[in-house]
């Protein structure tokens, strides 16, 4: 196959249609991820699926994605960025198509593993086409607004679905994603350029790193939910860690390896990847906790409790795009390391404050503070683990960043979700002592009688769930002000 040489596009203009371009596509995945979470009930009653069914329509695509990122990023090498990308927004498109038609449970499971195909050929094409084509100068902005989009896309994607879902059915979910598909292929066709590189598929490496992020990806999503001794769990860990450790030994022997493990003594993709997994996992842990906070202690509905996440998610989106500016006269180190302080702070306010009766005023600072902190430091850690890698192996690169991602929110939810309901459980205990199974599992099965007690025991686990965030961020910020890169001009380094 012919090299299509990897192109610095030099028109500012070009550019910023080709940035259009690819964050709009990103949009499409990044909604997608969550976009369903709003309409659970409303599934369950139209298929008369179980609780755990519809857990599986949802999870289905985060697993598919995840577990395809890293073979279906190099295949954008390979391949070429631009066809991959098109090709993924076809399947993509089609897909949420058939998802919106579906007769029965089976179809949808399948359209959403198709969709989780697509977007796995769409997310890390995205980031290798800007660090492929953006020069150095601008690289950093650039990634600026990717993570932005990558990091608050999600929350916006809940707020339109929320929309969606109370004006119309849960099917017309589905037309927010193909319509930002079919946007998304014409500005691509007319804008971005094609590059690729002719290095030979690893296909061993291919199959074991799906295997394991699929199987690790499962054991963190259903752990807490099975039970971490239950058999699918405890074998999905098995042949995870096994598919792991076949993983790293044949990239150490293979001459062209999917992802050369060695690179990981490099202080930049280390911390930059430490960094992506920490952030990444507290927020969704947060988001796991806040969402029950609104609905369950102050009584709001689902489309109500995501607007009064936006505010976080909007300071979090502008502070990705400042984060490049900043890391340019500070440092990358300094930026990170200061996004983190921030965020930790946020907890710790939300930590202190929050109560029954202080509502919503109560989580606020801590909200800002944690979104403001959120944004400074995804976007020089992206690029730490970008800049780690040469350009003609950025969909590689693009796919690691994602798949360190997927990975933090799997740990986030399933770490801080664990503390939460703990921390409830037993609070709970100690207020109603024998109180009824389904209240000590779930604020929300709690009544009139016992809605009080339970709504201070949440609290109780609030409160621990956070302060375990702020420990996590303190261990984080320690390793990078010790571990970091050195800090670059451009501000590339976490």
């Amino acid at each position: 196959m012919l090299n299509v040489p990897v192109l610095t596009i030099d028109d500012p203009r070009r550019r910023r249609a080709i940035l259009i371009a690819v964050c709009v596509a990103l949009m499409a995945v990044i909604a997608s991820v969550s976009g369903l979470n709003v309409a659970q009930q409303q599934i369950a009653v139209a298929f008369g699926a179980s609780q755990s069914t519809v857990l599986w329509i949802i999870n289905v695509y985060a697993l598919t994605l995840a577990a395809l990122l890293l073979p279906l990023g190099a295949a954008g090498d390979r391949w070429g960025r631009k066809p991959v990308l098109l090709a993924g927004l076809l399947v993509f498109g089609l897909a949420n198509v058939a998802a919106g038609l579906a007769p029965s449970t089976e179809i949808m499971i399948a359209a959403r593993l198709f969709s989780g195909i697509g977007a796995a050929m769409i997310m890390p094409v995205t980031l290798a086409v800007i660090t492929s084509t953006f020069p150095d100068e601008e690289r950093s902005r650039a990634i600026g607004v990717w993570t932005g989009v990558a990091g608050g896309g999600g929350l916006l994607g809940m707020y339109l679905s929320a929309i969606l879902v109370d004006v119309a059915t849960w099917r017309w979910l589905f037309v927010l994603p193909v319509t930002l598909v079919l946007v998304a292929a014409v500005l691509t066709l007319r804008s971005v350029p094609d590059s690729r590189e002719g290095k030979g598929f690893d296909v061993v490496g291919s199959l074991t790193s799906s295997t394991a992020v699929a199987a690790l990806i499962f054991v963190l999503h259903e752990g807490p939910v099975r039970g971490w001794a239950d058999a699918p769990a405890v074998t999905a860990l098995a042949v995870g860690l096994a598919a792991t450790a076949g993983f790293i030994g044949w990239e150490l022997r293979h001459p062209a390896p999917l992802l050369d493990v060695r690179l990981f003594r490099s202080r930049g993709l280390a911390s930059g990847s430490v960094s992506l997994l920490t952030v990444f996992g507290v927020q969704a842990g947060i988001f796991v906790v806040l969402f029950p906070y609104f609905q369950a202690v102050l009584g709001w509905s689902g489309l109500r409790s995501t607007v009064a996440m936006l505010p976080m998610a909007l300071l979090m989106m502008a502070a990705s795009g400042l984060a490049p500016r900043l890391a340019a006269r500070a440092g990358g180190r300094a930026t990170t390391a200061t996004g983190i302080a921030l965020a930790a702070a946020g907890l710790a306010l939300m930590a202190a404050l929050v109560s029954v009766d202080g509502g919503y005023l109560s989580v606020l600072p801590g909200m800002l503070a944690m979104g403001l902190g959120m944004g400074l430091s995804m976007t020089p850690s992206t690029e730490a683990i970008t800049s780690s890698l040469p350009r003609d192996r950025q969909g590689v690169a693009s796919a690691l960043n994602d798949v360190t991602r997927e990975f933090g929110t799997a740990l986030g939810v399933a770490l801080l979700g664990a503390i939460l309901s703990a921390g409830y459980r037993a609070a709970i205990d100690s207020r109603l002592p024998g109180a009824p199974e389904p209240v000590r599992e779930n604020i929300a099965n709690a009544g009139p009688g016992v809605l009080r007690a339970a709504q201070e025991s949440f609290v109780d686990g609030w409160q621990q769930a956070m302060w375990a965030g702020v420990a996590v961020l303190t261990l984080l910020l320690a390793y990078v002000l010790v571990r970091g890169q050195p800090n670059r001009a451009a501000g590339m380094s976490a």
